[in-house]
């Protein structure tokens, strides 16, 4: 099969993606790609010159939905160390977190409900607007450490302290109901949030849940979990007094 000179770069992503996809970095082999793209190996460097200039660029597209793609081949190759550090580079811009930062920086929030949905909603989207990058870089993280230590320890990690700090902090202040532990809290969060807006689209019975339902749902489920009831809403009506209209 021979790839159209107007097509081969989609055709050279979608195969790399599959196979990394499924296999990771290091299992992975050149020669697997090139069967998935309909090529011969040999042919399949006429178009990318190492695996590893291949997995840091489809782990660009991941991360970035308009990444600066080349225009022709051949895709120069790269050290080890350069992917690895392009790929840290990339995760880390696009899955910034800036809602987060500030809430966790501001001492007393004007409205602690508005604050901590649209901390969500933007961890919610990030999470999925990059879920691409994140398949490819979990799956690559059992034998390359480098790539454990940037998604597990760098990223959830982080992320976890993060909203660690955020939910003690309005705990303390009474936005937020009394919880067992901050740190436990944040977890699910990020757990729960990252099933509905990455994992899921990993599923076969994906269309059961609509897109918005799913950001919805796990919105509404978080906030109700987390704020503290407003007094209207704590305490019970107050009972009339027969004789009274």
């Amino acid at each position: 099969m021979r790839v159209r000179p107007d097509t081969w770069l989609t055709d050279l992503m979608k195969a790399a993606t599959k196979v990394f996809t499924a296999r990771g970095y290091r299992r992975a082999q050149m020669s697997d790609i090139a069967r998935e793209m309909g090529v011969s190996q040999g042919t399949l460097y006429n178009y990318i010159e190492s695996k590893e200039a291949l997995f840091q660029l489809v782990c660009e597209r991941g991360f970035n939905s308009a990444p600066q793609m080349p225009q022709n081949p051949p895709i120069a190759s790269v050290s080890f160390e350069s992917m690895l550090q392009r790929i840290r580079e990339q995760g880390s811009s696009n899955a910034r977190l800036d809602a987060l930062r500030s809430a966790v920086r501001t001492k007393e929030p004007a409205d602690a409900r508005a604050e901590l949905e649209g901390v969500l909603r933007e961890f919610y989207f990030v999470i999925e607007r990059n879920r691409h990058g994140f398949d490819l870089v979990e799956r690559s993280t059992g034998d390359v450490p480098e790539l454990a230590e940037m998604l597990f320890v760098e990223g959830r990690g982080r992320t976890v302290e993060a909203f660690a700090r955020y939910i003690t902090s309005r705990v303390e202040s009474g936005h937020f109901k009394p919880l067992p532990d901050a740190p436990t809290a944040a977890r699910f969060i990020i757990e729960a949030v990252t099933w509905f807006a990455r994992h899921r689209h990993n599923t076969p019975d994906i269309q059961m849940i609509s897109d918005r339902d799913a950001l919805e749902t796990t919105i509404h489920f978080l906030v109700s979990g987390l704020i503290a009831r407003e007094d209207h809403e704590t305490k019970p009506p107050r009972k009339r007094r027969k004789g009274r209209k």
